[in-house]
């Protein structure tokens, strides 16, 4: 078993202990941590939908980025993965949302943003509870080919999740 598909069957595991649903909002990775979260049998328990947010424009209608983001900060920012993540969180009525936004290259890289810099925002209602709501950010730097790139964000996103709602052990 890979270590991706480990991470989801593990991820699948404690989303059913919790009773609680997750959902995506991805751009470069193009839908492939739901491909990783829906791959395991049972997924339907806790995962409803997931929403591919290729450009700004998907991202604003889908799951409420706002334009002034997009603009100031660029869609590859901590603004835009946060509003992504509870926008997609909202529309979905899940408790868990990971949402991605990044440079997965070979082009489209700059000095600020260079290829491989990804940011990941988890957003969490707790479990329902609205006052007990927290979002957890990060950048990141990887290296390697566009396939390599995109396989590190799926892996981290997921490692993060598990670790955020407590992995049984």
């Amino acid at each position: 078993m890979s270590e991706i598909a480990a991470l989801s069957q593990a991820l699948g595991q404690r989303l059913m202990e919790l009773g609680w649903t997750i959902t995506t909002a991805e751009s470069c990775t193009g839908g492939g941590i739901s491909a990783a979260i829906t791959e395991i049998a049972g997924s339907s328990n806790y995962f409803n939908c997931a929403f591919i947010t290729y450009s700004n424009e998907s991202k604003s209608e889908m799951v409420n980025v706002s334009a002034q983001s997009l603009v100031q900060h660029g869609a590859v920012s901590r603004q835009v993965v946060e509003q992504m993540a509870t926008g997609a969180a909202k529309k979905a009525k899940a408790n868990i949302a990971i949402a991605v936004s990044g440079v997965a290259g070979p082009g489209g890289g700059s000095a600020e943003k260079p290829v491989g810099t990804v940011w990941i925002a988890i957003y969490s209602n707790n479990g329902g509870s609205a006052d007990r709501t927290t979002v957890w950010s990060h950048c990141y730097l990887f290296t390697g080919d566009r396939n390599s790139i995109r396989q590190r964000t799926i892996e981290t996103a997921l490692t993060k999740v598990l670790a955020l709602i407590g992995e049984k052990k």
